[in-house]
């Protein structure tokens, strides 16, 4: 691969530059130029290359088949096996997933709600269920709070609030405000969250109860698979992000936290509930058929 790049940029830098920058001899690289490549070896060096571009471009955070998946979105005929073998020639692997914990203060006397959405994950239309969650995020100067909400049709975050702390203005009505100005909000909405005392708080209820459109629902006490689909994005979020790098400042985390959530997961992040589509991608579909 080293021999690769050197001829694919002998164009642009000193032949002999590149080799000592790559440290390898430049006797060994024109030895292995005159050699005869053929075109599966050839293939076989272009696609190696390619997930290798991938790989670093979502930032470590793919495995074999979301790469195999970008390999074919631009031309690549080539089988998920065969990107793991190649990965594994490569030493690239996906970051590995890490178990947290996620906020909950649900010790309050405020009105619990029933579970409306019922694990109804699945919704055919936007705005139709809408999911939230918080979970708090470790950096250098002390905690910071995320709070997320997504609409489940394309799984994507129409609104978030990355705060210092836990009151109802800072991370829900926070969310809450970017998700309106997002997303319409359409007859029957359901809004479901775990039973925080910011969900169920009566500044929050109001603001949802002024709409005349929404239905409530939480989560069973203590099950978190009532809204796994919000723990979900918490989970990638912090394998993805989080996990195996340095602490930062509060003020960096908000940079990365914006360019996760509105460039990397909202824009380009293939989804597994999208049959690995983009949230683009899957909206363009549904448009197309839809005109058609």
């Amino acid at each position: 691969m080293i021999y690769s790049f050197i001829k694919n940029n002998e164009q642009l830098f000193p032949i002999e530059k590149m080799c000592k920058v790559l440290q390898v001899s430049s006797g060994s690289y024109y030895r292995w130029k005159k050699q005869t490549i053929t075109a599966r070896q050839q293939r076989k060096i272009a696609i190696k290359e390619k997930i290798t571009l991938i790989y670093f471009e979502s930032k470590q955070r793919y495995g074999s088949p979301r790469i195999t998946l970008e390999l074919r979105s631009i031309g690549y005929k080539i089988s998920r096996i065969s990107v793991a073998k190649y990965m594994k020639q490569l030493g690239l692997r996906s970051k590995l997933s890490k178990k947290f914990k996620v906020t909950t203060n649900s010790n309050h006397n405020y009105l619990i709600v029933e579970n409306i959405l019922n694990r109804g994950f699945i919704v055919k239309m936007p705005s139709k269920a809408w999911v939230s969650d918080i979970t708090y995020i470790q950096t250098k100067e002390g905690f910071v709070y995320l709070t997320t909400i997504m609409d489940l049709y394309d799984r994507k975050i129409i609104g978030w609030s990355l705060s210092d702390g836990m009151s109802t203005d800072e991370t829900t009505l926070g969310a809450w405000k970017m998700a309106v100005k997002n997303r319409n909000i359409e007859e029957g909405l359901i809004f479901h969250s775990d039973r925080g005392v910011q969900y169920a708080s009566k500044k929050f209820v109001n603001v949802l109860d002024s709409y005349k459109k929404i239905t409530r629902s939480m989560s069973r006490k203590g099950n978190c698979w009532d809204n796994a689909v919000a723990e979900s994005f918490f989970k990638s979020l912090k394998t993805e992000l989080i996990y195996g790098n340095k602490l930062i400042s509060k003020e960096q985390m908000k940079l990365e936290i914006f360019e996760y959530i509105e460039i990397w997961y909202n824009r380009k992040r293939r989804h597994s509930a999208l049959n690995y589509a983009t949230i683009e991608e899957f909206n363009n579909q549904i448009n197309y058929k839809n005109v058609a």
